[in-house]
């Protein structure tokens, strides 16, 4: 152990056990014990854990593993971790308005992808955001309502975003002929 990674264990973490299976690093923590941050906070907190994985804990106390060797694939690396948070922040607000509208939703997912500059440091300059959407006798003006809700007004990782990003919003409406659960 380095002597930065020392302190960050002595500090908060009791133990970090690594070991690899399948090409894949697999992380054991330890926590010490410690208040649980309160809803308000939006403190995360990165330990370094060697080999270049970080290991992030949110502000609710749930870890997440950071790869930095882009190459290695074994864990989320940031960029990949903030296409995720785009297409969950907006996720959770289409379904949730599409449940609203009283729409038959079966399934629901979002796809997101993106262009980044060629230079350091390699921000992205435009994301793509594709809702798909399968249901019964989904509504094309319900779902595009949502997505523009979502898009405009409550997603806060795209509204962090939209800055410096351009955000290129698509959908698909899936007519779901099977007689399955509805969402």
């Amino acid at each position: 152990m380095t002597a930065a990674s020392d302190f960050v264990a002595k500090k908060s973490i009791s133990y970090v056990q690594q070991r690899f299976e399948n090409g894949h690093v697999i992380l054991f923590l330890k926590l010490r014990s410690r208040k649980m941050m309160s809803d308000t906070s939006n403190k995360a907190t990165i330990y370094f854990a060697e080999n270049d994985f970080f290991v992030g804990i949110t502000p609710s106390g749930h870890a997440q593993t950071i790869e930095t060797d882009s190459q290695r694939h074994s864990a989320a690396t940031p960029m990949e971790l903030l296409l995720l948070a785009l297409g969950g922040c907006t996720g959770v607000d289409v379904i949730s308005i599409l449940r609203k509208k009283r729409q038959q939703i079966s399934d629901y997912r979002i796809e997101v992808s993106g262009e980044r500059r060629e230079e350091h440091p390699r921000a992205y300059t435009r994301l793509f955001v594709k809702h798909i959407v399968r249901g019964r006798g989904v509504s094309k003006d319900a779902v595009e309502r949502a997505i523009e809700l979502s898009d405009q007004k409550y997603c806060s990782v795209a509204a962090t975003l939209r800055g410096t990003a351009e955000i290129v919003t698509s959908y698909e409406i899936i007519e779901d002929t099977t007689s399955g659960p509805t969402a």
